[in-house]
């Protein structure tokens, strides 16, 4: 079975930055005398912000969580169907992970572990649902679908707002009870010091996760990739 881009994901991962800061300007003040200093506008204690067009601030490190309400893990796999060629295509929101981000450094930044429940993936077709959870996934025994990254390549040090970079992620994927390492190919977007989206995909061969397609008269030949994908949206949360 192949699943086209479905998980993740992941990923990646990055890194934030605050958006610069204008001002609006004040009525002017009476001129003070001479004995009298010109009182303070400012608090000493707060930190200077940013000013001008597109000025950034790197952000502290944060923890970033999945809203699996504006995010989607799919799987898509190409199969002869009563002799035609067709993409079966499944998908679900059931989508849960955080991603530790560090801007300083997004190279060390984490994801995962991400949590997919097997049993929510649905096709357009019960039948093959039912398959995939009873006989592929097993989703009875092995409810979760799980990554966890062991290393971000490819982000620059530091990130903007509003940019979008690409990256490679690449983590433990296990499906069932079988654990295989596996590349993602991540595009993120830093949309605000509080919110990150981006997509992930990766091809992984069905016999890695020995993933068995039942025998079925109508269906005549199954790829042996599996592409996996997610759409995501991430929140900070700490």
């Amino acid at each position: 079975m192949r699943f086209h881009r479905s998980l993740v994901f992941v990923v990646t991962l990055a890194a934030l930055v605050s958006s610069c800061a204008g001002s609006s300007p004040s009525a002017p003040s009476a001129v003070p005398s001479e004995e009298t200093p010109p009182p303070s506008t400012s608090d000493p204690t707060e930190e200077p912000s940013a000013s001008g067009e597109g000025a950034t601030t790197a952000t502290a490190a944060g923890a970033f969580q999945i809203d699996p309400a504006a995010s989607e893990a799919r799987f898509l796999i190409d199969e002869i169907l009563n002799g035609s060629p067709n993409t079966v295509i499944g998908a679900t929101q059931e989508i849960s992970g955080e991603l530790q981000v560090n801007p300083d450094d997004p190279s060390v930044s984490v994801v995962g572990p991400i949590s997919i429940d097997a049993g929510s993936l649905v096709t357009d077709n019960g039948f093959r649902n039912g398959a995939i959870r009873r006989f592929i996934l097993q989703s009875g025994n092995f409810p979760v679908i799980a990554f966890a990254s062991t290393s971000v390549e490819g982000l620059p040090a530091p990130v903007s707002a509003g940019e979008t970079y690409t990256f490679t992620l690449t983590g433990d994927l296990t499906i069932r009870d079988i654990t295989h390492p596996v590349t993602f190919q991540v595009t993120i977007t830093v949309e605000s010091n509080d919110r990150l989206s981006g997509s992930a995909s990766a091809t992984i061969q069905r016999s890695d996760f020995e993933l068995t397609i039942p025998s079925v008269p109508q269906v005549a030949e199954v790829s042996s990739d599996v592409i996996l994908e997610i759409d995501f949206t991430a929140v900070r949360v700490g």
